[in-house]
């Protein structure tokens, strides 16, 4: 098939469309280089992939535009034809966005819209699209569910991720665009993003710095191995969403729709604290961390779960990857990357 990845120089947008070019899908790849953090780890997974794409003689391009140029998105979808498009670009960070909450309207709300819109007009078969577990904002029943309402976030960027998924049921019921947005729980792994804890703590026990430590390293995380978040992105983008003929509207479901439309959480369903996700990478280091213990920061919540059932029962996955061997190959490529 055919199909764009927003995002590509990301973290998750690399892995899946690397999974795709394997795959001998026909891929376009779709990202702005920004410098949120640093660009150089972007464009080493960007010539990753076409390395790739060149050994495997296979179809892939890249086009290096902001998806808030309407014009530039517009001319992608007109050049190309896309059969499948699968939109990971976004303004990531929980924090930032309390800092910088304006680029989050221009990649997120005003990038998602130009997406939408170009979707519907070249007849694109199915939109999937990054969501967060961070839209669970102050809900604590656990694990988190589809089914359960989302509308209390915690974070300017929890509340963008939220509107993407409402801005694309009103597509799916307006134009009959399938779209499926996937809430993704702390994603790790190789070539993983430097802001994100794994990647900071490796760096600063490596150079015997101390690590900050949150919440006394008492909040748990489902952390979630990428190669799990790859597989459920790519099964799911392959089922078209469709409408639930059972949805009722006097007792609405929040996890599906009349229109064709849903919603999959993507986590590994089993909650570690984060005392012990740093044992493990300790562990793997073969170094202690110099832990600064910290009160929990604003915008945090103390836990995240994820309930899969869903994603379960309409793709047959299930993400299963243990913490401990995530983290081991994380170290691994780190080293190797980084010659440390």
């Amino acid at each position: 098939m055919k199909i764009l990845v927003t995002g590509s120089a990301g973290f998750i947008g690399y892995h899946v469309a690397r999974r795709l070019i394997e795959r001998g899908d026909s891929v376009v790849g779709f990202d702005v280089v920004n410098d949120y953090y640093d660009p150089a780890l972007k464009e080493a997974r960007l010539a990753e992939l076409s390395a790739l794409g060149a050994t495997q003689g296979a179809d892939y391009s890249f086009i290096r535009a902001d998806l808030a140029d309407q014009s530039a998105v517009d001319a992608a979808f007109a050049d190309h034809g896309f059969e499948r498009v699968i939109h990971l670009a976004a303004q990531a960070g929980v924090r930032y966005s309390i800092e910088n909450p304006r680029s989050y309207v221009a990649s997120n709300l005003v990038g998602f819209t130009n997406v939408l819109e170009a979707a519907r007009h070249h007849g694109v078969g199915h939109l999937t699209y990054a969501s967060t577990s961070s839209v669970y904002g102050a809900n604590t029943k656990m694990p988190f569910s589809e089914h359960d309402g989302a509308n209390h976030p915690l974070q300017f960027y929890a509340a963008t991720k939220r509107a993407n998924e409402l801005m694309a049921h009103s597509y799916s019921h307006l134009f009959g665009l399938p779209t499926t947005g996937l809430r993704f729980f702390t994603v790790y792994g190789p070539w993983g993003r430097p802001d994100m804890a794994l990647f900071k703590f490796a760096r600063n026990i490596l150079a015997g710095e101390p690590i900050d430590v949150f919440n006394h390293g008492n909040h748990t995380r489902d952390f979630t191995y990428i190669d799990d978040i790859v597989e459920g992105v790519i099964r799911a983008s392959d089922a078209p969403a469709t409408p639930d003929a059972d949805w009722n509207p006097a007792r609405p479901d929040p996890a599906s729709s009349s229109a064709p439309w849903r919603i999959f959480n993507i986590g590994n369903s089993d909650p570690v604290k984060l005392a012990d996700y740093i044992d493990a990478l300790e562990t793997a280091l073969g170094k202690k961390a110099i832990r600064n213990l910290l009160p929990l920061q604003p915008g945090d919540v103390p836990d995240t779960y994820s309930n899969t059932t869903e994603l379960t029962k309409a793709t047959g996955y299930a993400p299963a990857t243990p913490v401990k061997l995530g983290v081991e190959r994380f170290v691994a490529w780190y080293r190797g990357h980084y010659g440390v």
